[in-house]
């Protein structure tokens, strides 16, 4: 049997696609709300590697990354993607079906990147109430890495460059 050590707690990050950033202060209020101060926030990058998003929330998406000062249990990651599914939902544009944000939740930890899904594939661990999660990223050789199936967004040089980032804030965070 195998002895159990106490894991470290890890940083809560959002990937946050909009085709309308004036209502990003709306839904920053509500995620400070519920997981706390946000401590950092990457600037507006264009969302151009797949039109997948474009038929549900419109043309000219952009993506922003924000992390949250308070260290999470990765435990929680489920709990945290139901309750950012819910503020999609209160977003949704009135009458119709139109999405107006998308929130990627996940964490950083020293070893990688995991984010939450309701889809399951063949590299997504199931952790309950139809959510999933996926290390989308590890960290190599001094830099984040892709794996096959990385989103090709998330294997881009700016994506990864704000991962490292993050990742720098939360190795602070563990010196401290």
């Amino acid at each position: 049997m195998g002895t159990l050590i106490e894991r470290l707690p890890v940083k809560a990050i959002i990937g946050v696609l909009i085709a309308e950033p004036l209502i990003l202060p709306k839904v920053y209020q509500q995620l400070a709300k519920q997981f706390g101060p946000i401590d950092y926030t990457s600037e507006l990058l264009p969302f151009t590697s797949t039109t997948y998003y474009e038929a549900e929330m419109g043309k000219e998406l952009q993506r922003q990354f924000i992390s949250f000062e308070k260290l999470i249990d990765a435990g929680t990651l489920a709990n945290r993607k139901l309750f950012t599914n819910q503020v999609e939902q209160a977003f949704v544009e009135k009458d119709t079906s139109r999405r107006r944000v998308n929130l990627d939740v996940g964490y950083i930890c020293m070893a990688k990147l995991v984010l939450a899904s309701t889809k399951d594939h063949a590299h997504r661990i199931y952790l309950r109430d139809d959510i999933y999660a996926e290390i989308t990223l590890r960290f190599y050789r001094k830099t984040f890495q892709p794996w096959e199936w990385t989103y090709p967004d998330y294997r881009s040089p700016t994506y990864i460059a704000i991962f490292n980032h993050i990742r720098t804030i939360y190795r602070e965070q563990l010196n401290a």
